[in-house]
């Protein structure tokens, strides 16, 4: 019997909790509306948070209660993994309050959150792009920012994805062989080019090895005119391969074709 009146005293707890939450969220009056708010945000109910809060944050701009209300907003956003309006509000929070206590926090949760929206390298990257602008922005303000670490490591994340569009981009070039052009000059200067962007890519052998293929199969498939130039530009690319990864994993390979350009060299 006590435990079915402490089950309904619950359940009129949670209606009464509910019902004033519909009252307060009719409300016009800002303070009652705030207040709410961030007893909501305490007792972690963050979609109370936002929905209480997004009319009433402009109506506090120039309050003293402006930087907070911001704040909550931004970090209830945050909390629900809505990573774009919640860098949104970041953004508007250190860049209306630069001075407030939480403007490192914000320039870093900003940035983290366009970090967690990067979409896979085969898609648009200017959200990517977008996480980049923002990560450094907290570098440059906060060199010694407490976020410093965790900042780098996903600023070396996002760049690396950057690397392997540009990979992928090659790989395919590659892939086209010779239709409708040589491709395997475009995946050269492609591959050539992620390298001198992304120099410490982890791809950086995937790269290395791509560039040997296409210099390989140009060779392969050069005129006699060229033929000379173009071994010579593949025996260069199998060495600055196996310079920088003497036991990588395509070691094999790579050495299957400077036999081959030897041979030909050799034969020619």
């Amino acid at each position: 019997m006590i435990k079915r009146l402490s089950i309904a005293a619950f359940g009129l707890l949670l209606l009464s909790s509910c019902g004033e939450y519909y009252r307060v969220q009719k409300s016009t009056d800002v303070a009652e509306r705030y207040s709410y708010a961030k007893k909501s945000y305490n007792e972690q109910k963050y979609g109370r948070v936002v929905s209480l809060l997004e009319d009433v944050v402009p109506s506090l701009v120039g309050t003293a209660e402006g930087p907070q209300s911001t704040y909550l907003l931004a970090n209830s956003y945050f909390e629900q993994g809505q990573e774009a309006d919640a860098s949104r509000y970041f953004q508007s929070y250190y860049t209306s309050y630069p001075k407030a206590p939480m403007a490192e926090e914000a320039h870093f949760k900003a940035g983290y959150c366009l970090y967690k929206a990067s979409p896979d390298a085969r898609l648009d990257q200017s959200a990517t792009l977008g996480a980049i602008k923002e990560l450094q922005t907290y570098l440059d303000l906060y060199p010694e920012g407490g976020h410093k670490g965790e900042v780098e490591q996903m600023l070396f994340d996002l760049q690396d994805k950057l690397a392997y569009k540009e990979y992928l981009a090659a790989k395919l070039y590659f892939d086209l062989g010779l239709y409708l052009g040589n491709n395997y000059e475009s995946a050269v200067i492609t591959a050539q080019n992620a390298l001198k962007d992304f120099p410490y890519t982890r791809h950086k052998e995937d790269i290395y090895f791509l560039i040997l293929r296409a210099k390989y199969e140009q060779a392969e498939l050069s005129v006699p005119e060229r033929l000379q130039e173009r071994i010579r530009e593949a025996l260069d690319s199998y060495y600055a391969y196996v310079n920088d990864f003497p036991e990588g994993k395509y070691r094999k390979a790579a050495q299957r074709i400077y036999e081959r350009m030897n041979s030909r060299k050799t034969q020619d």
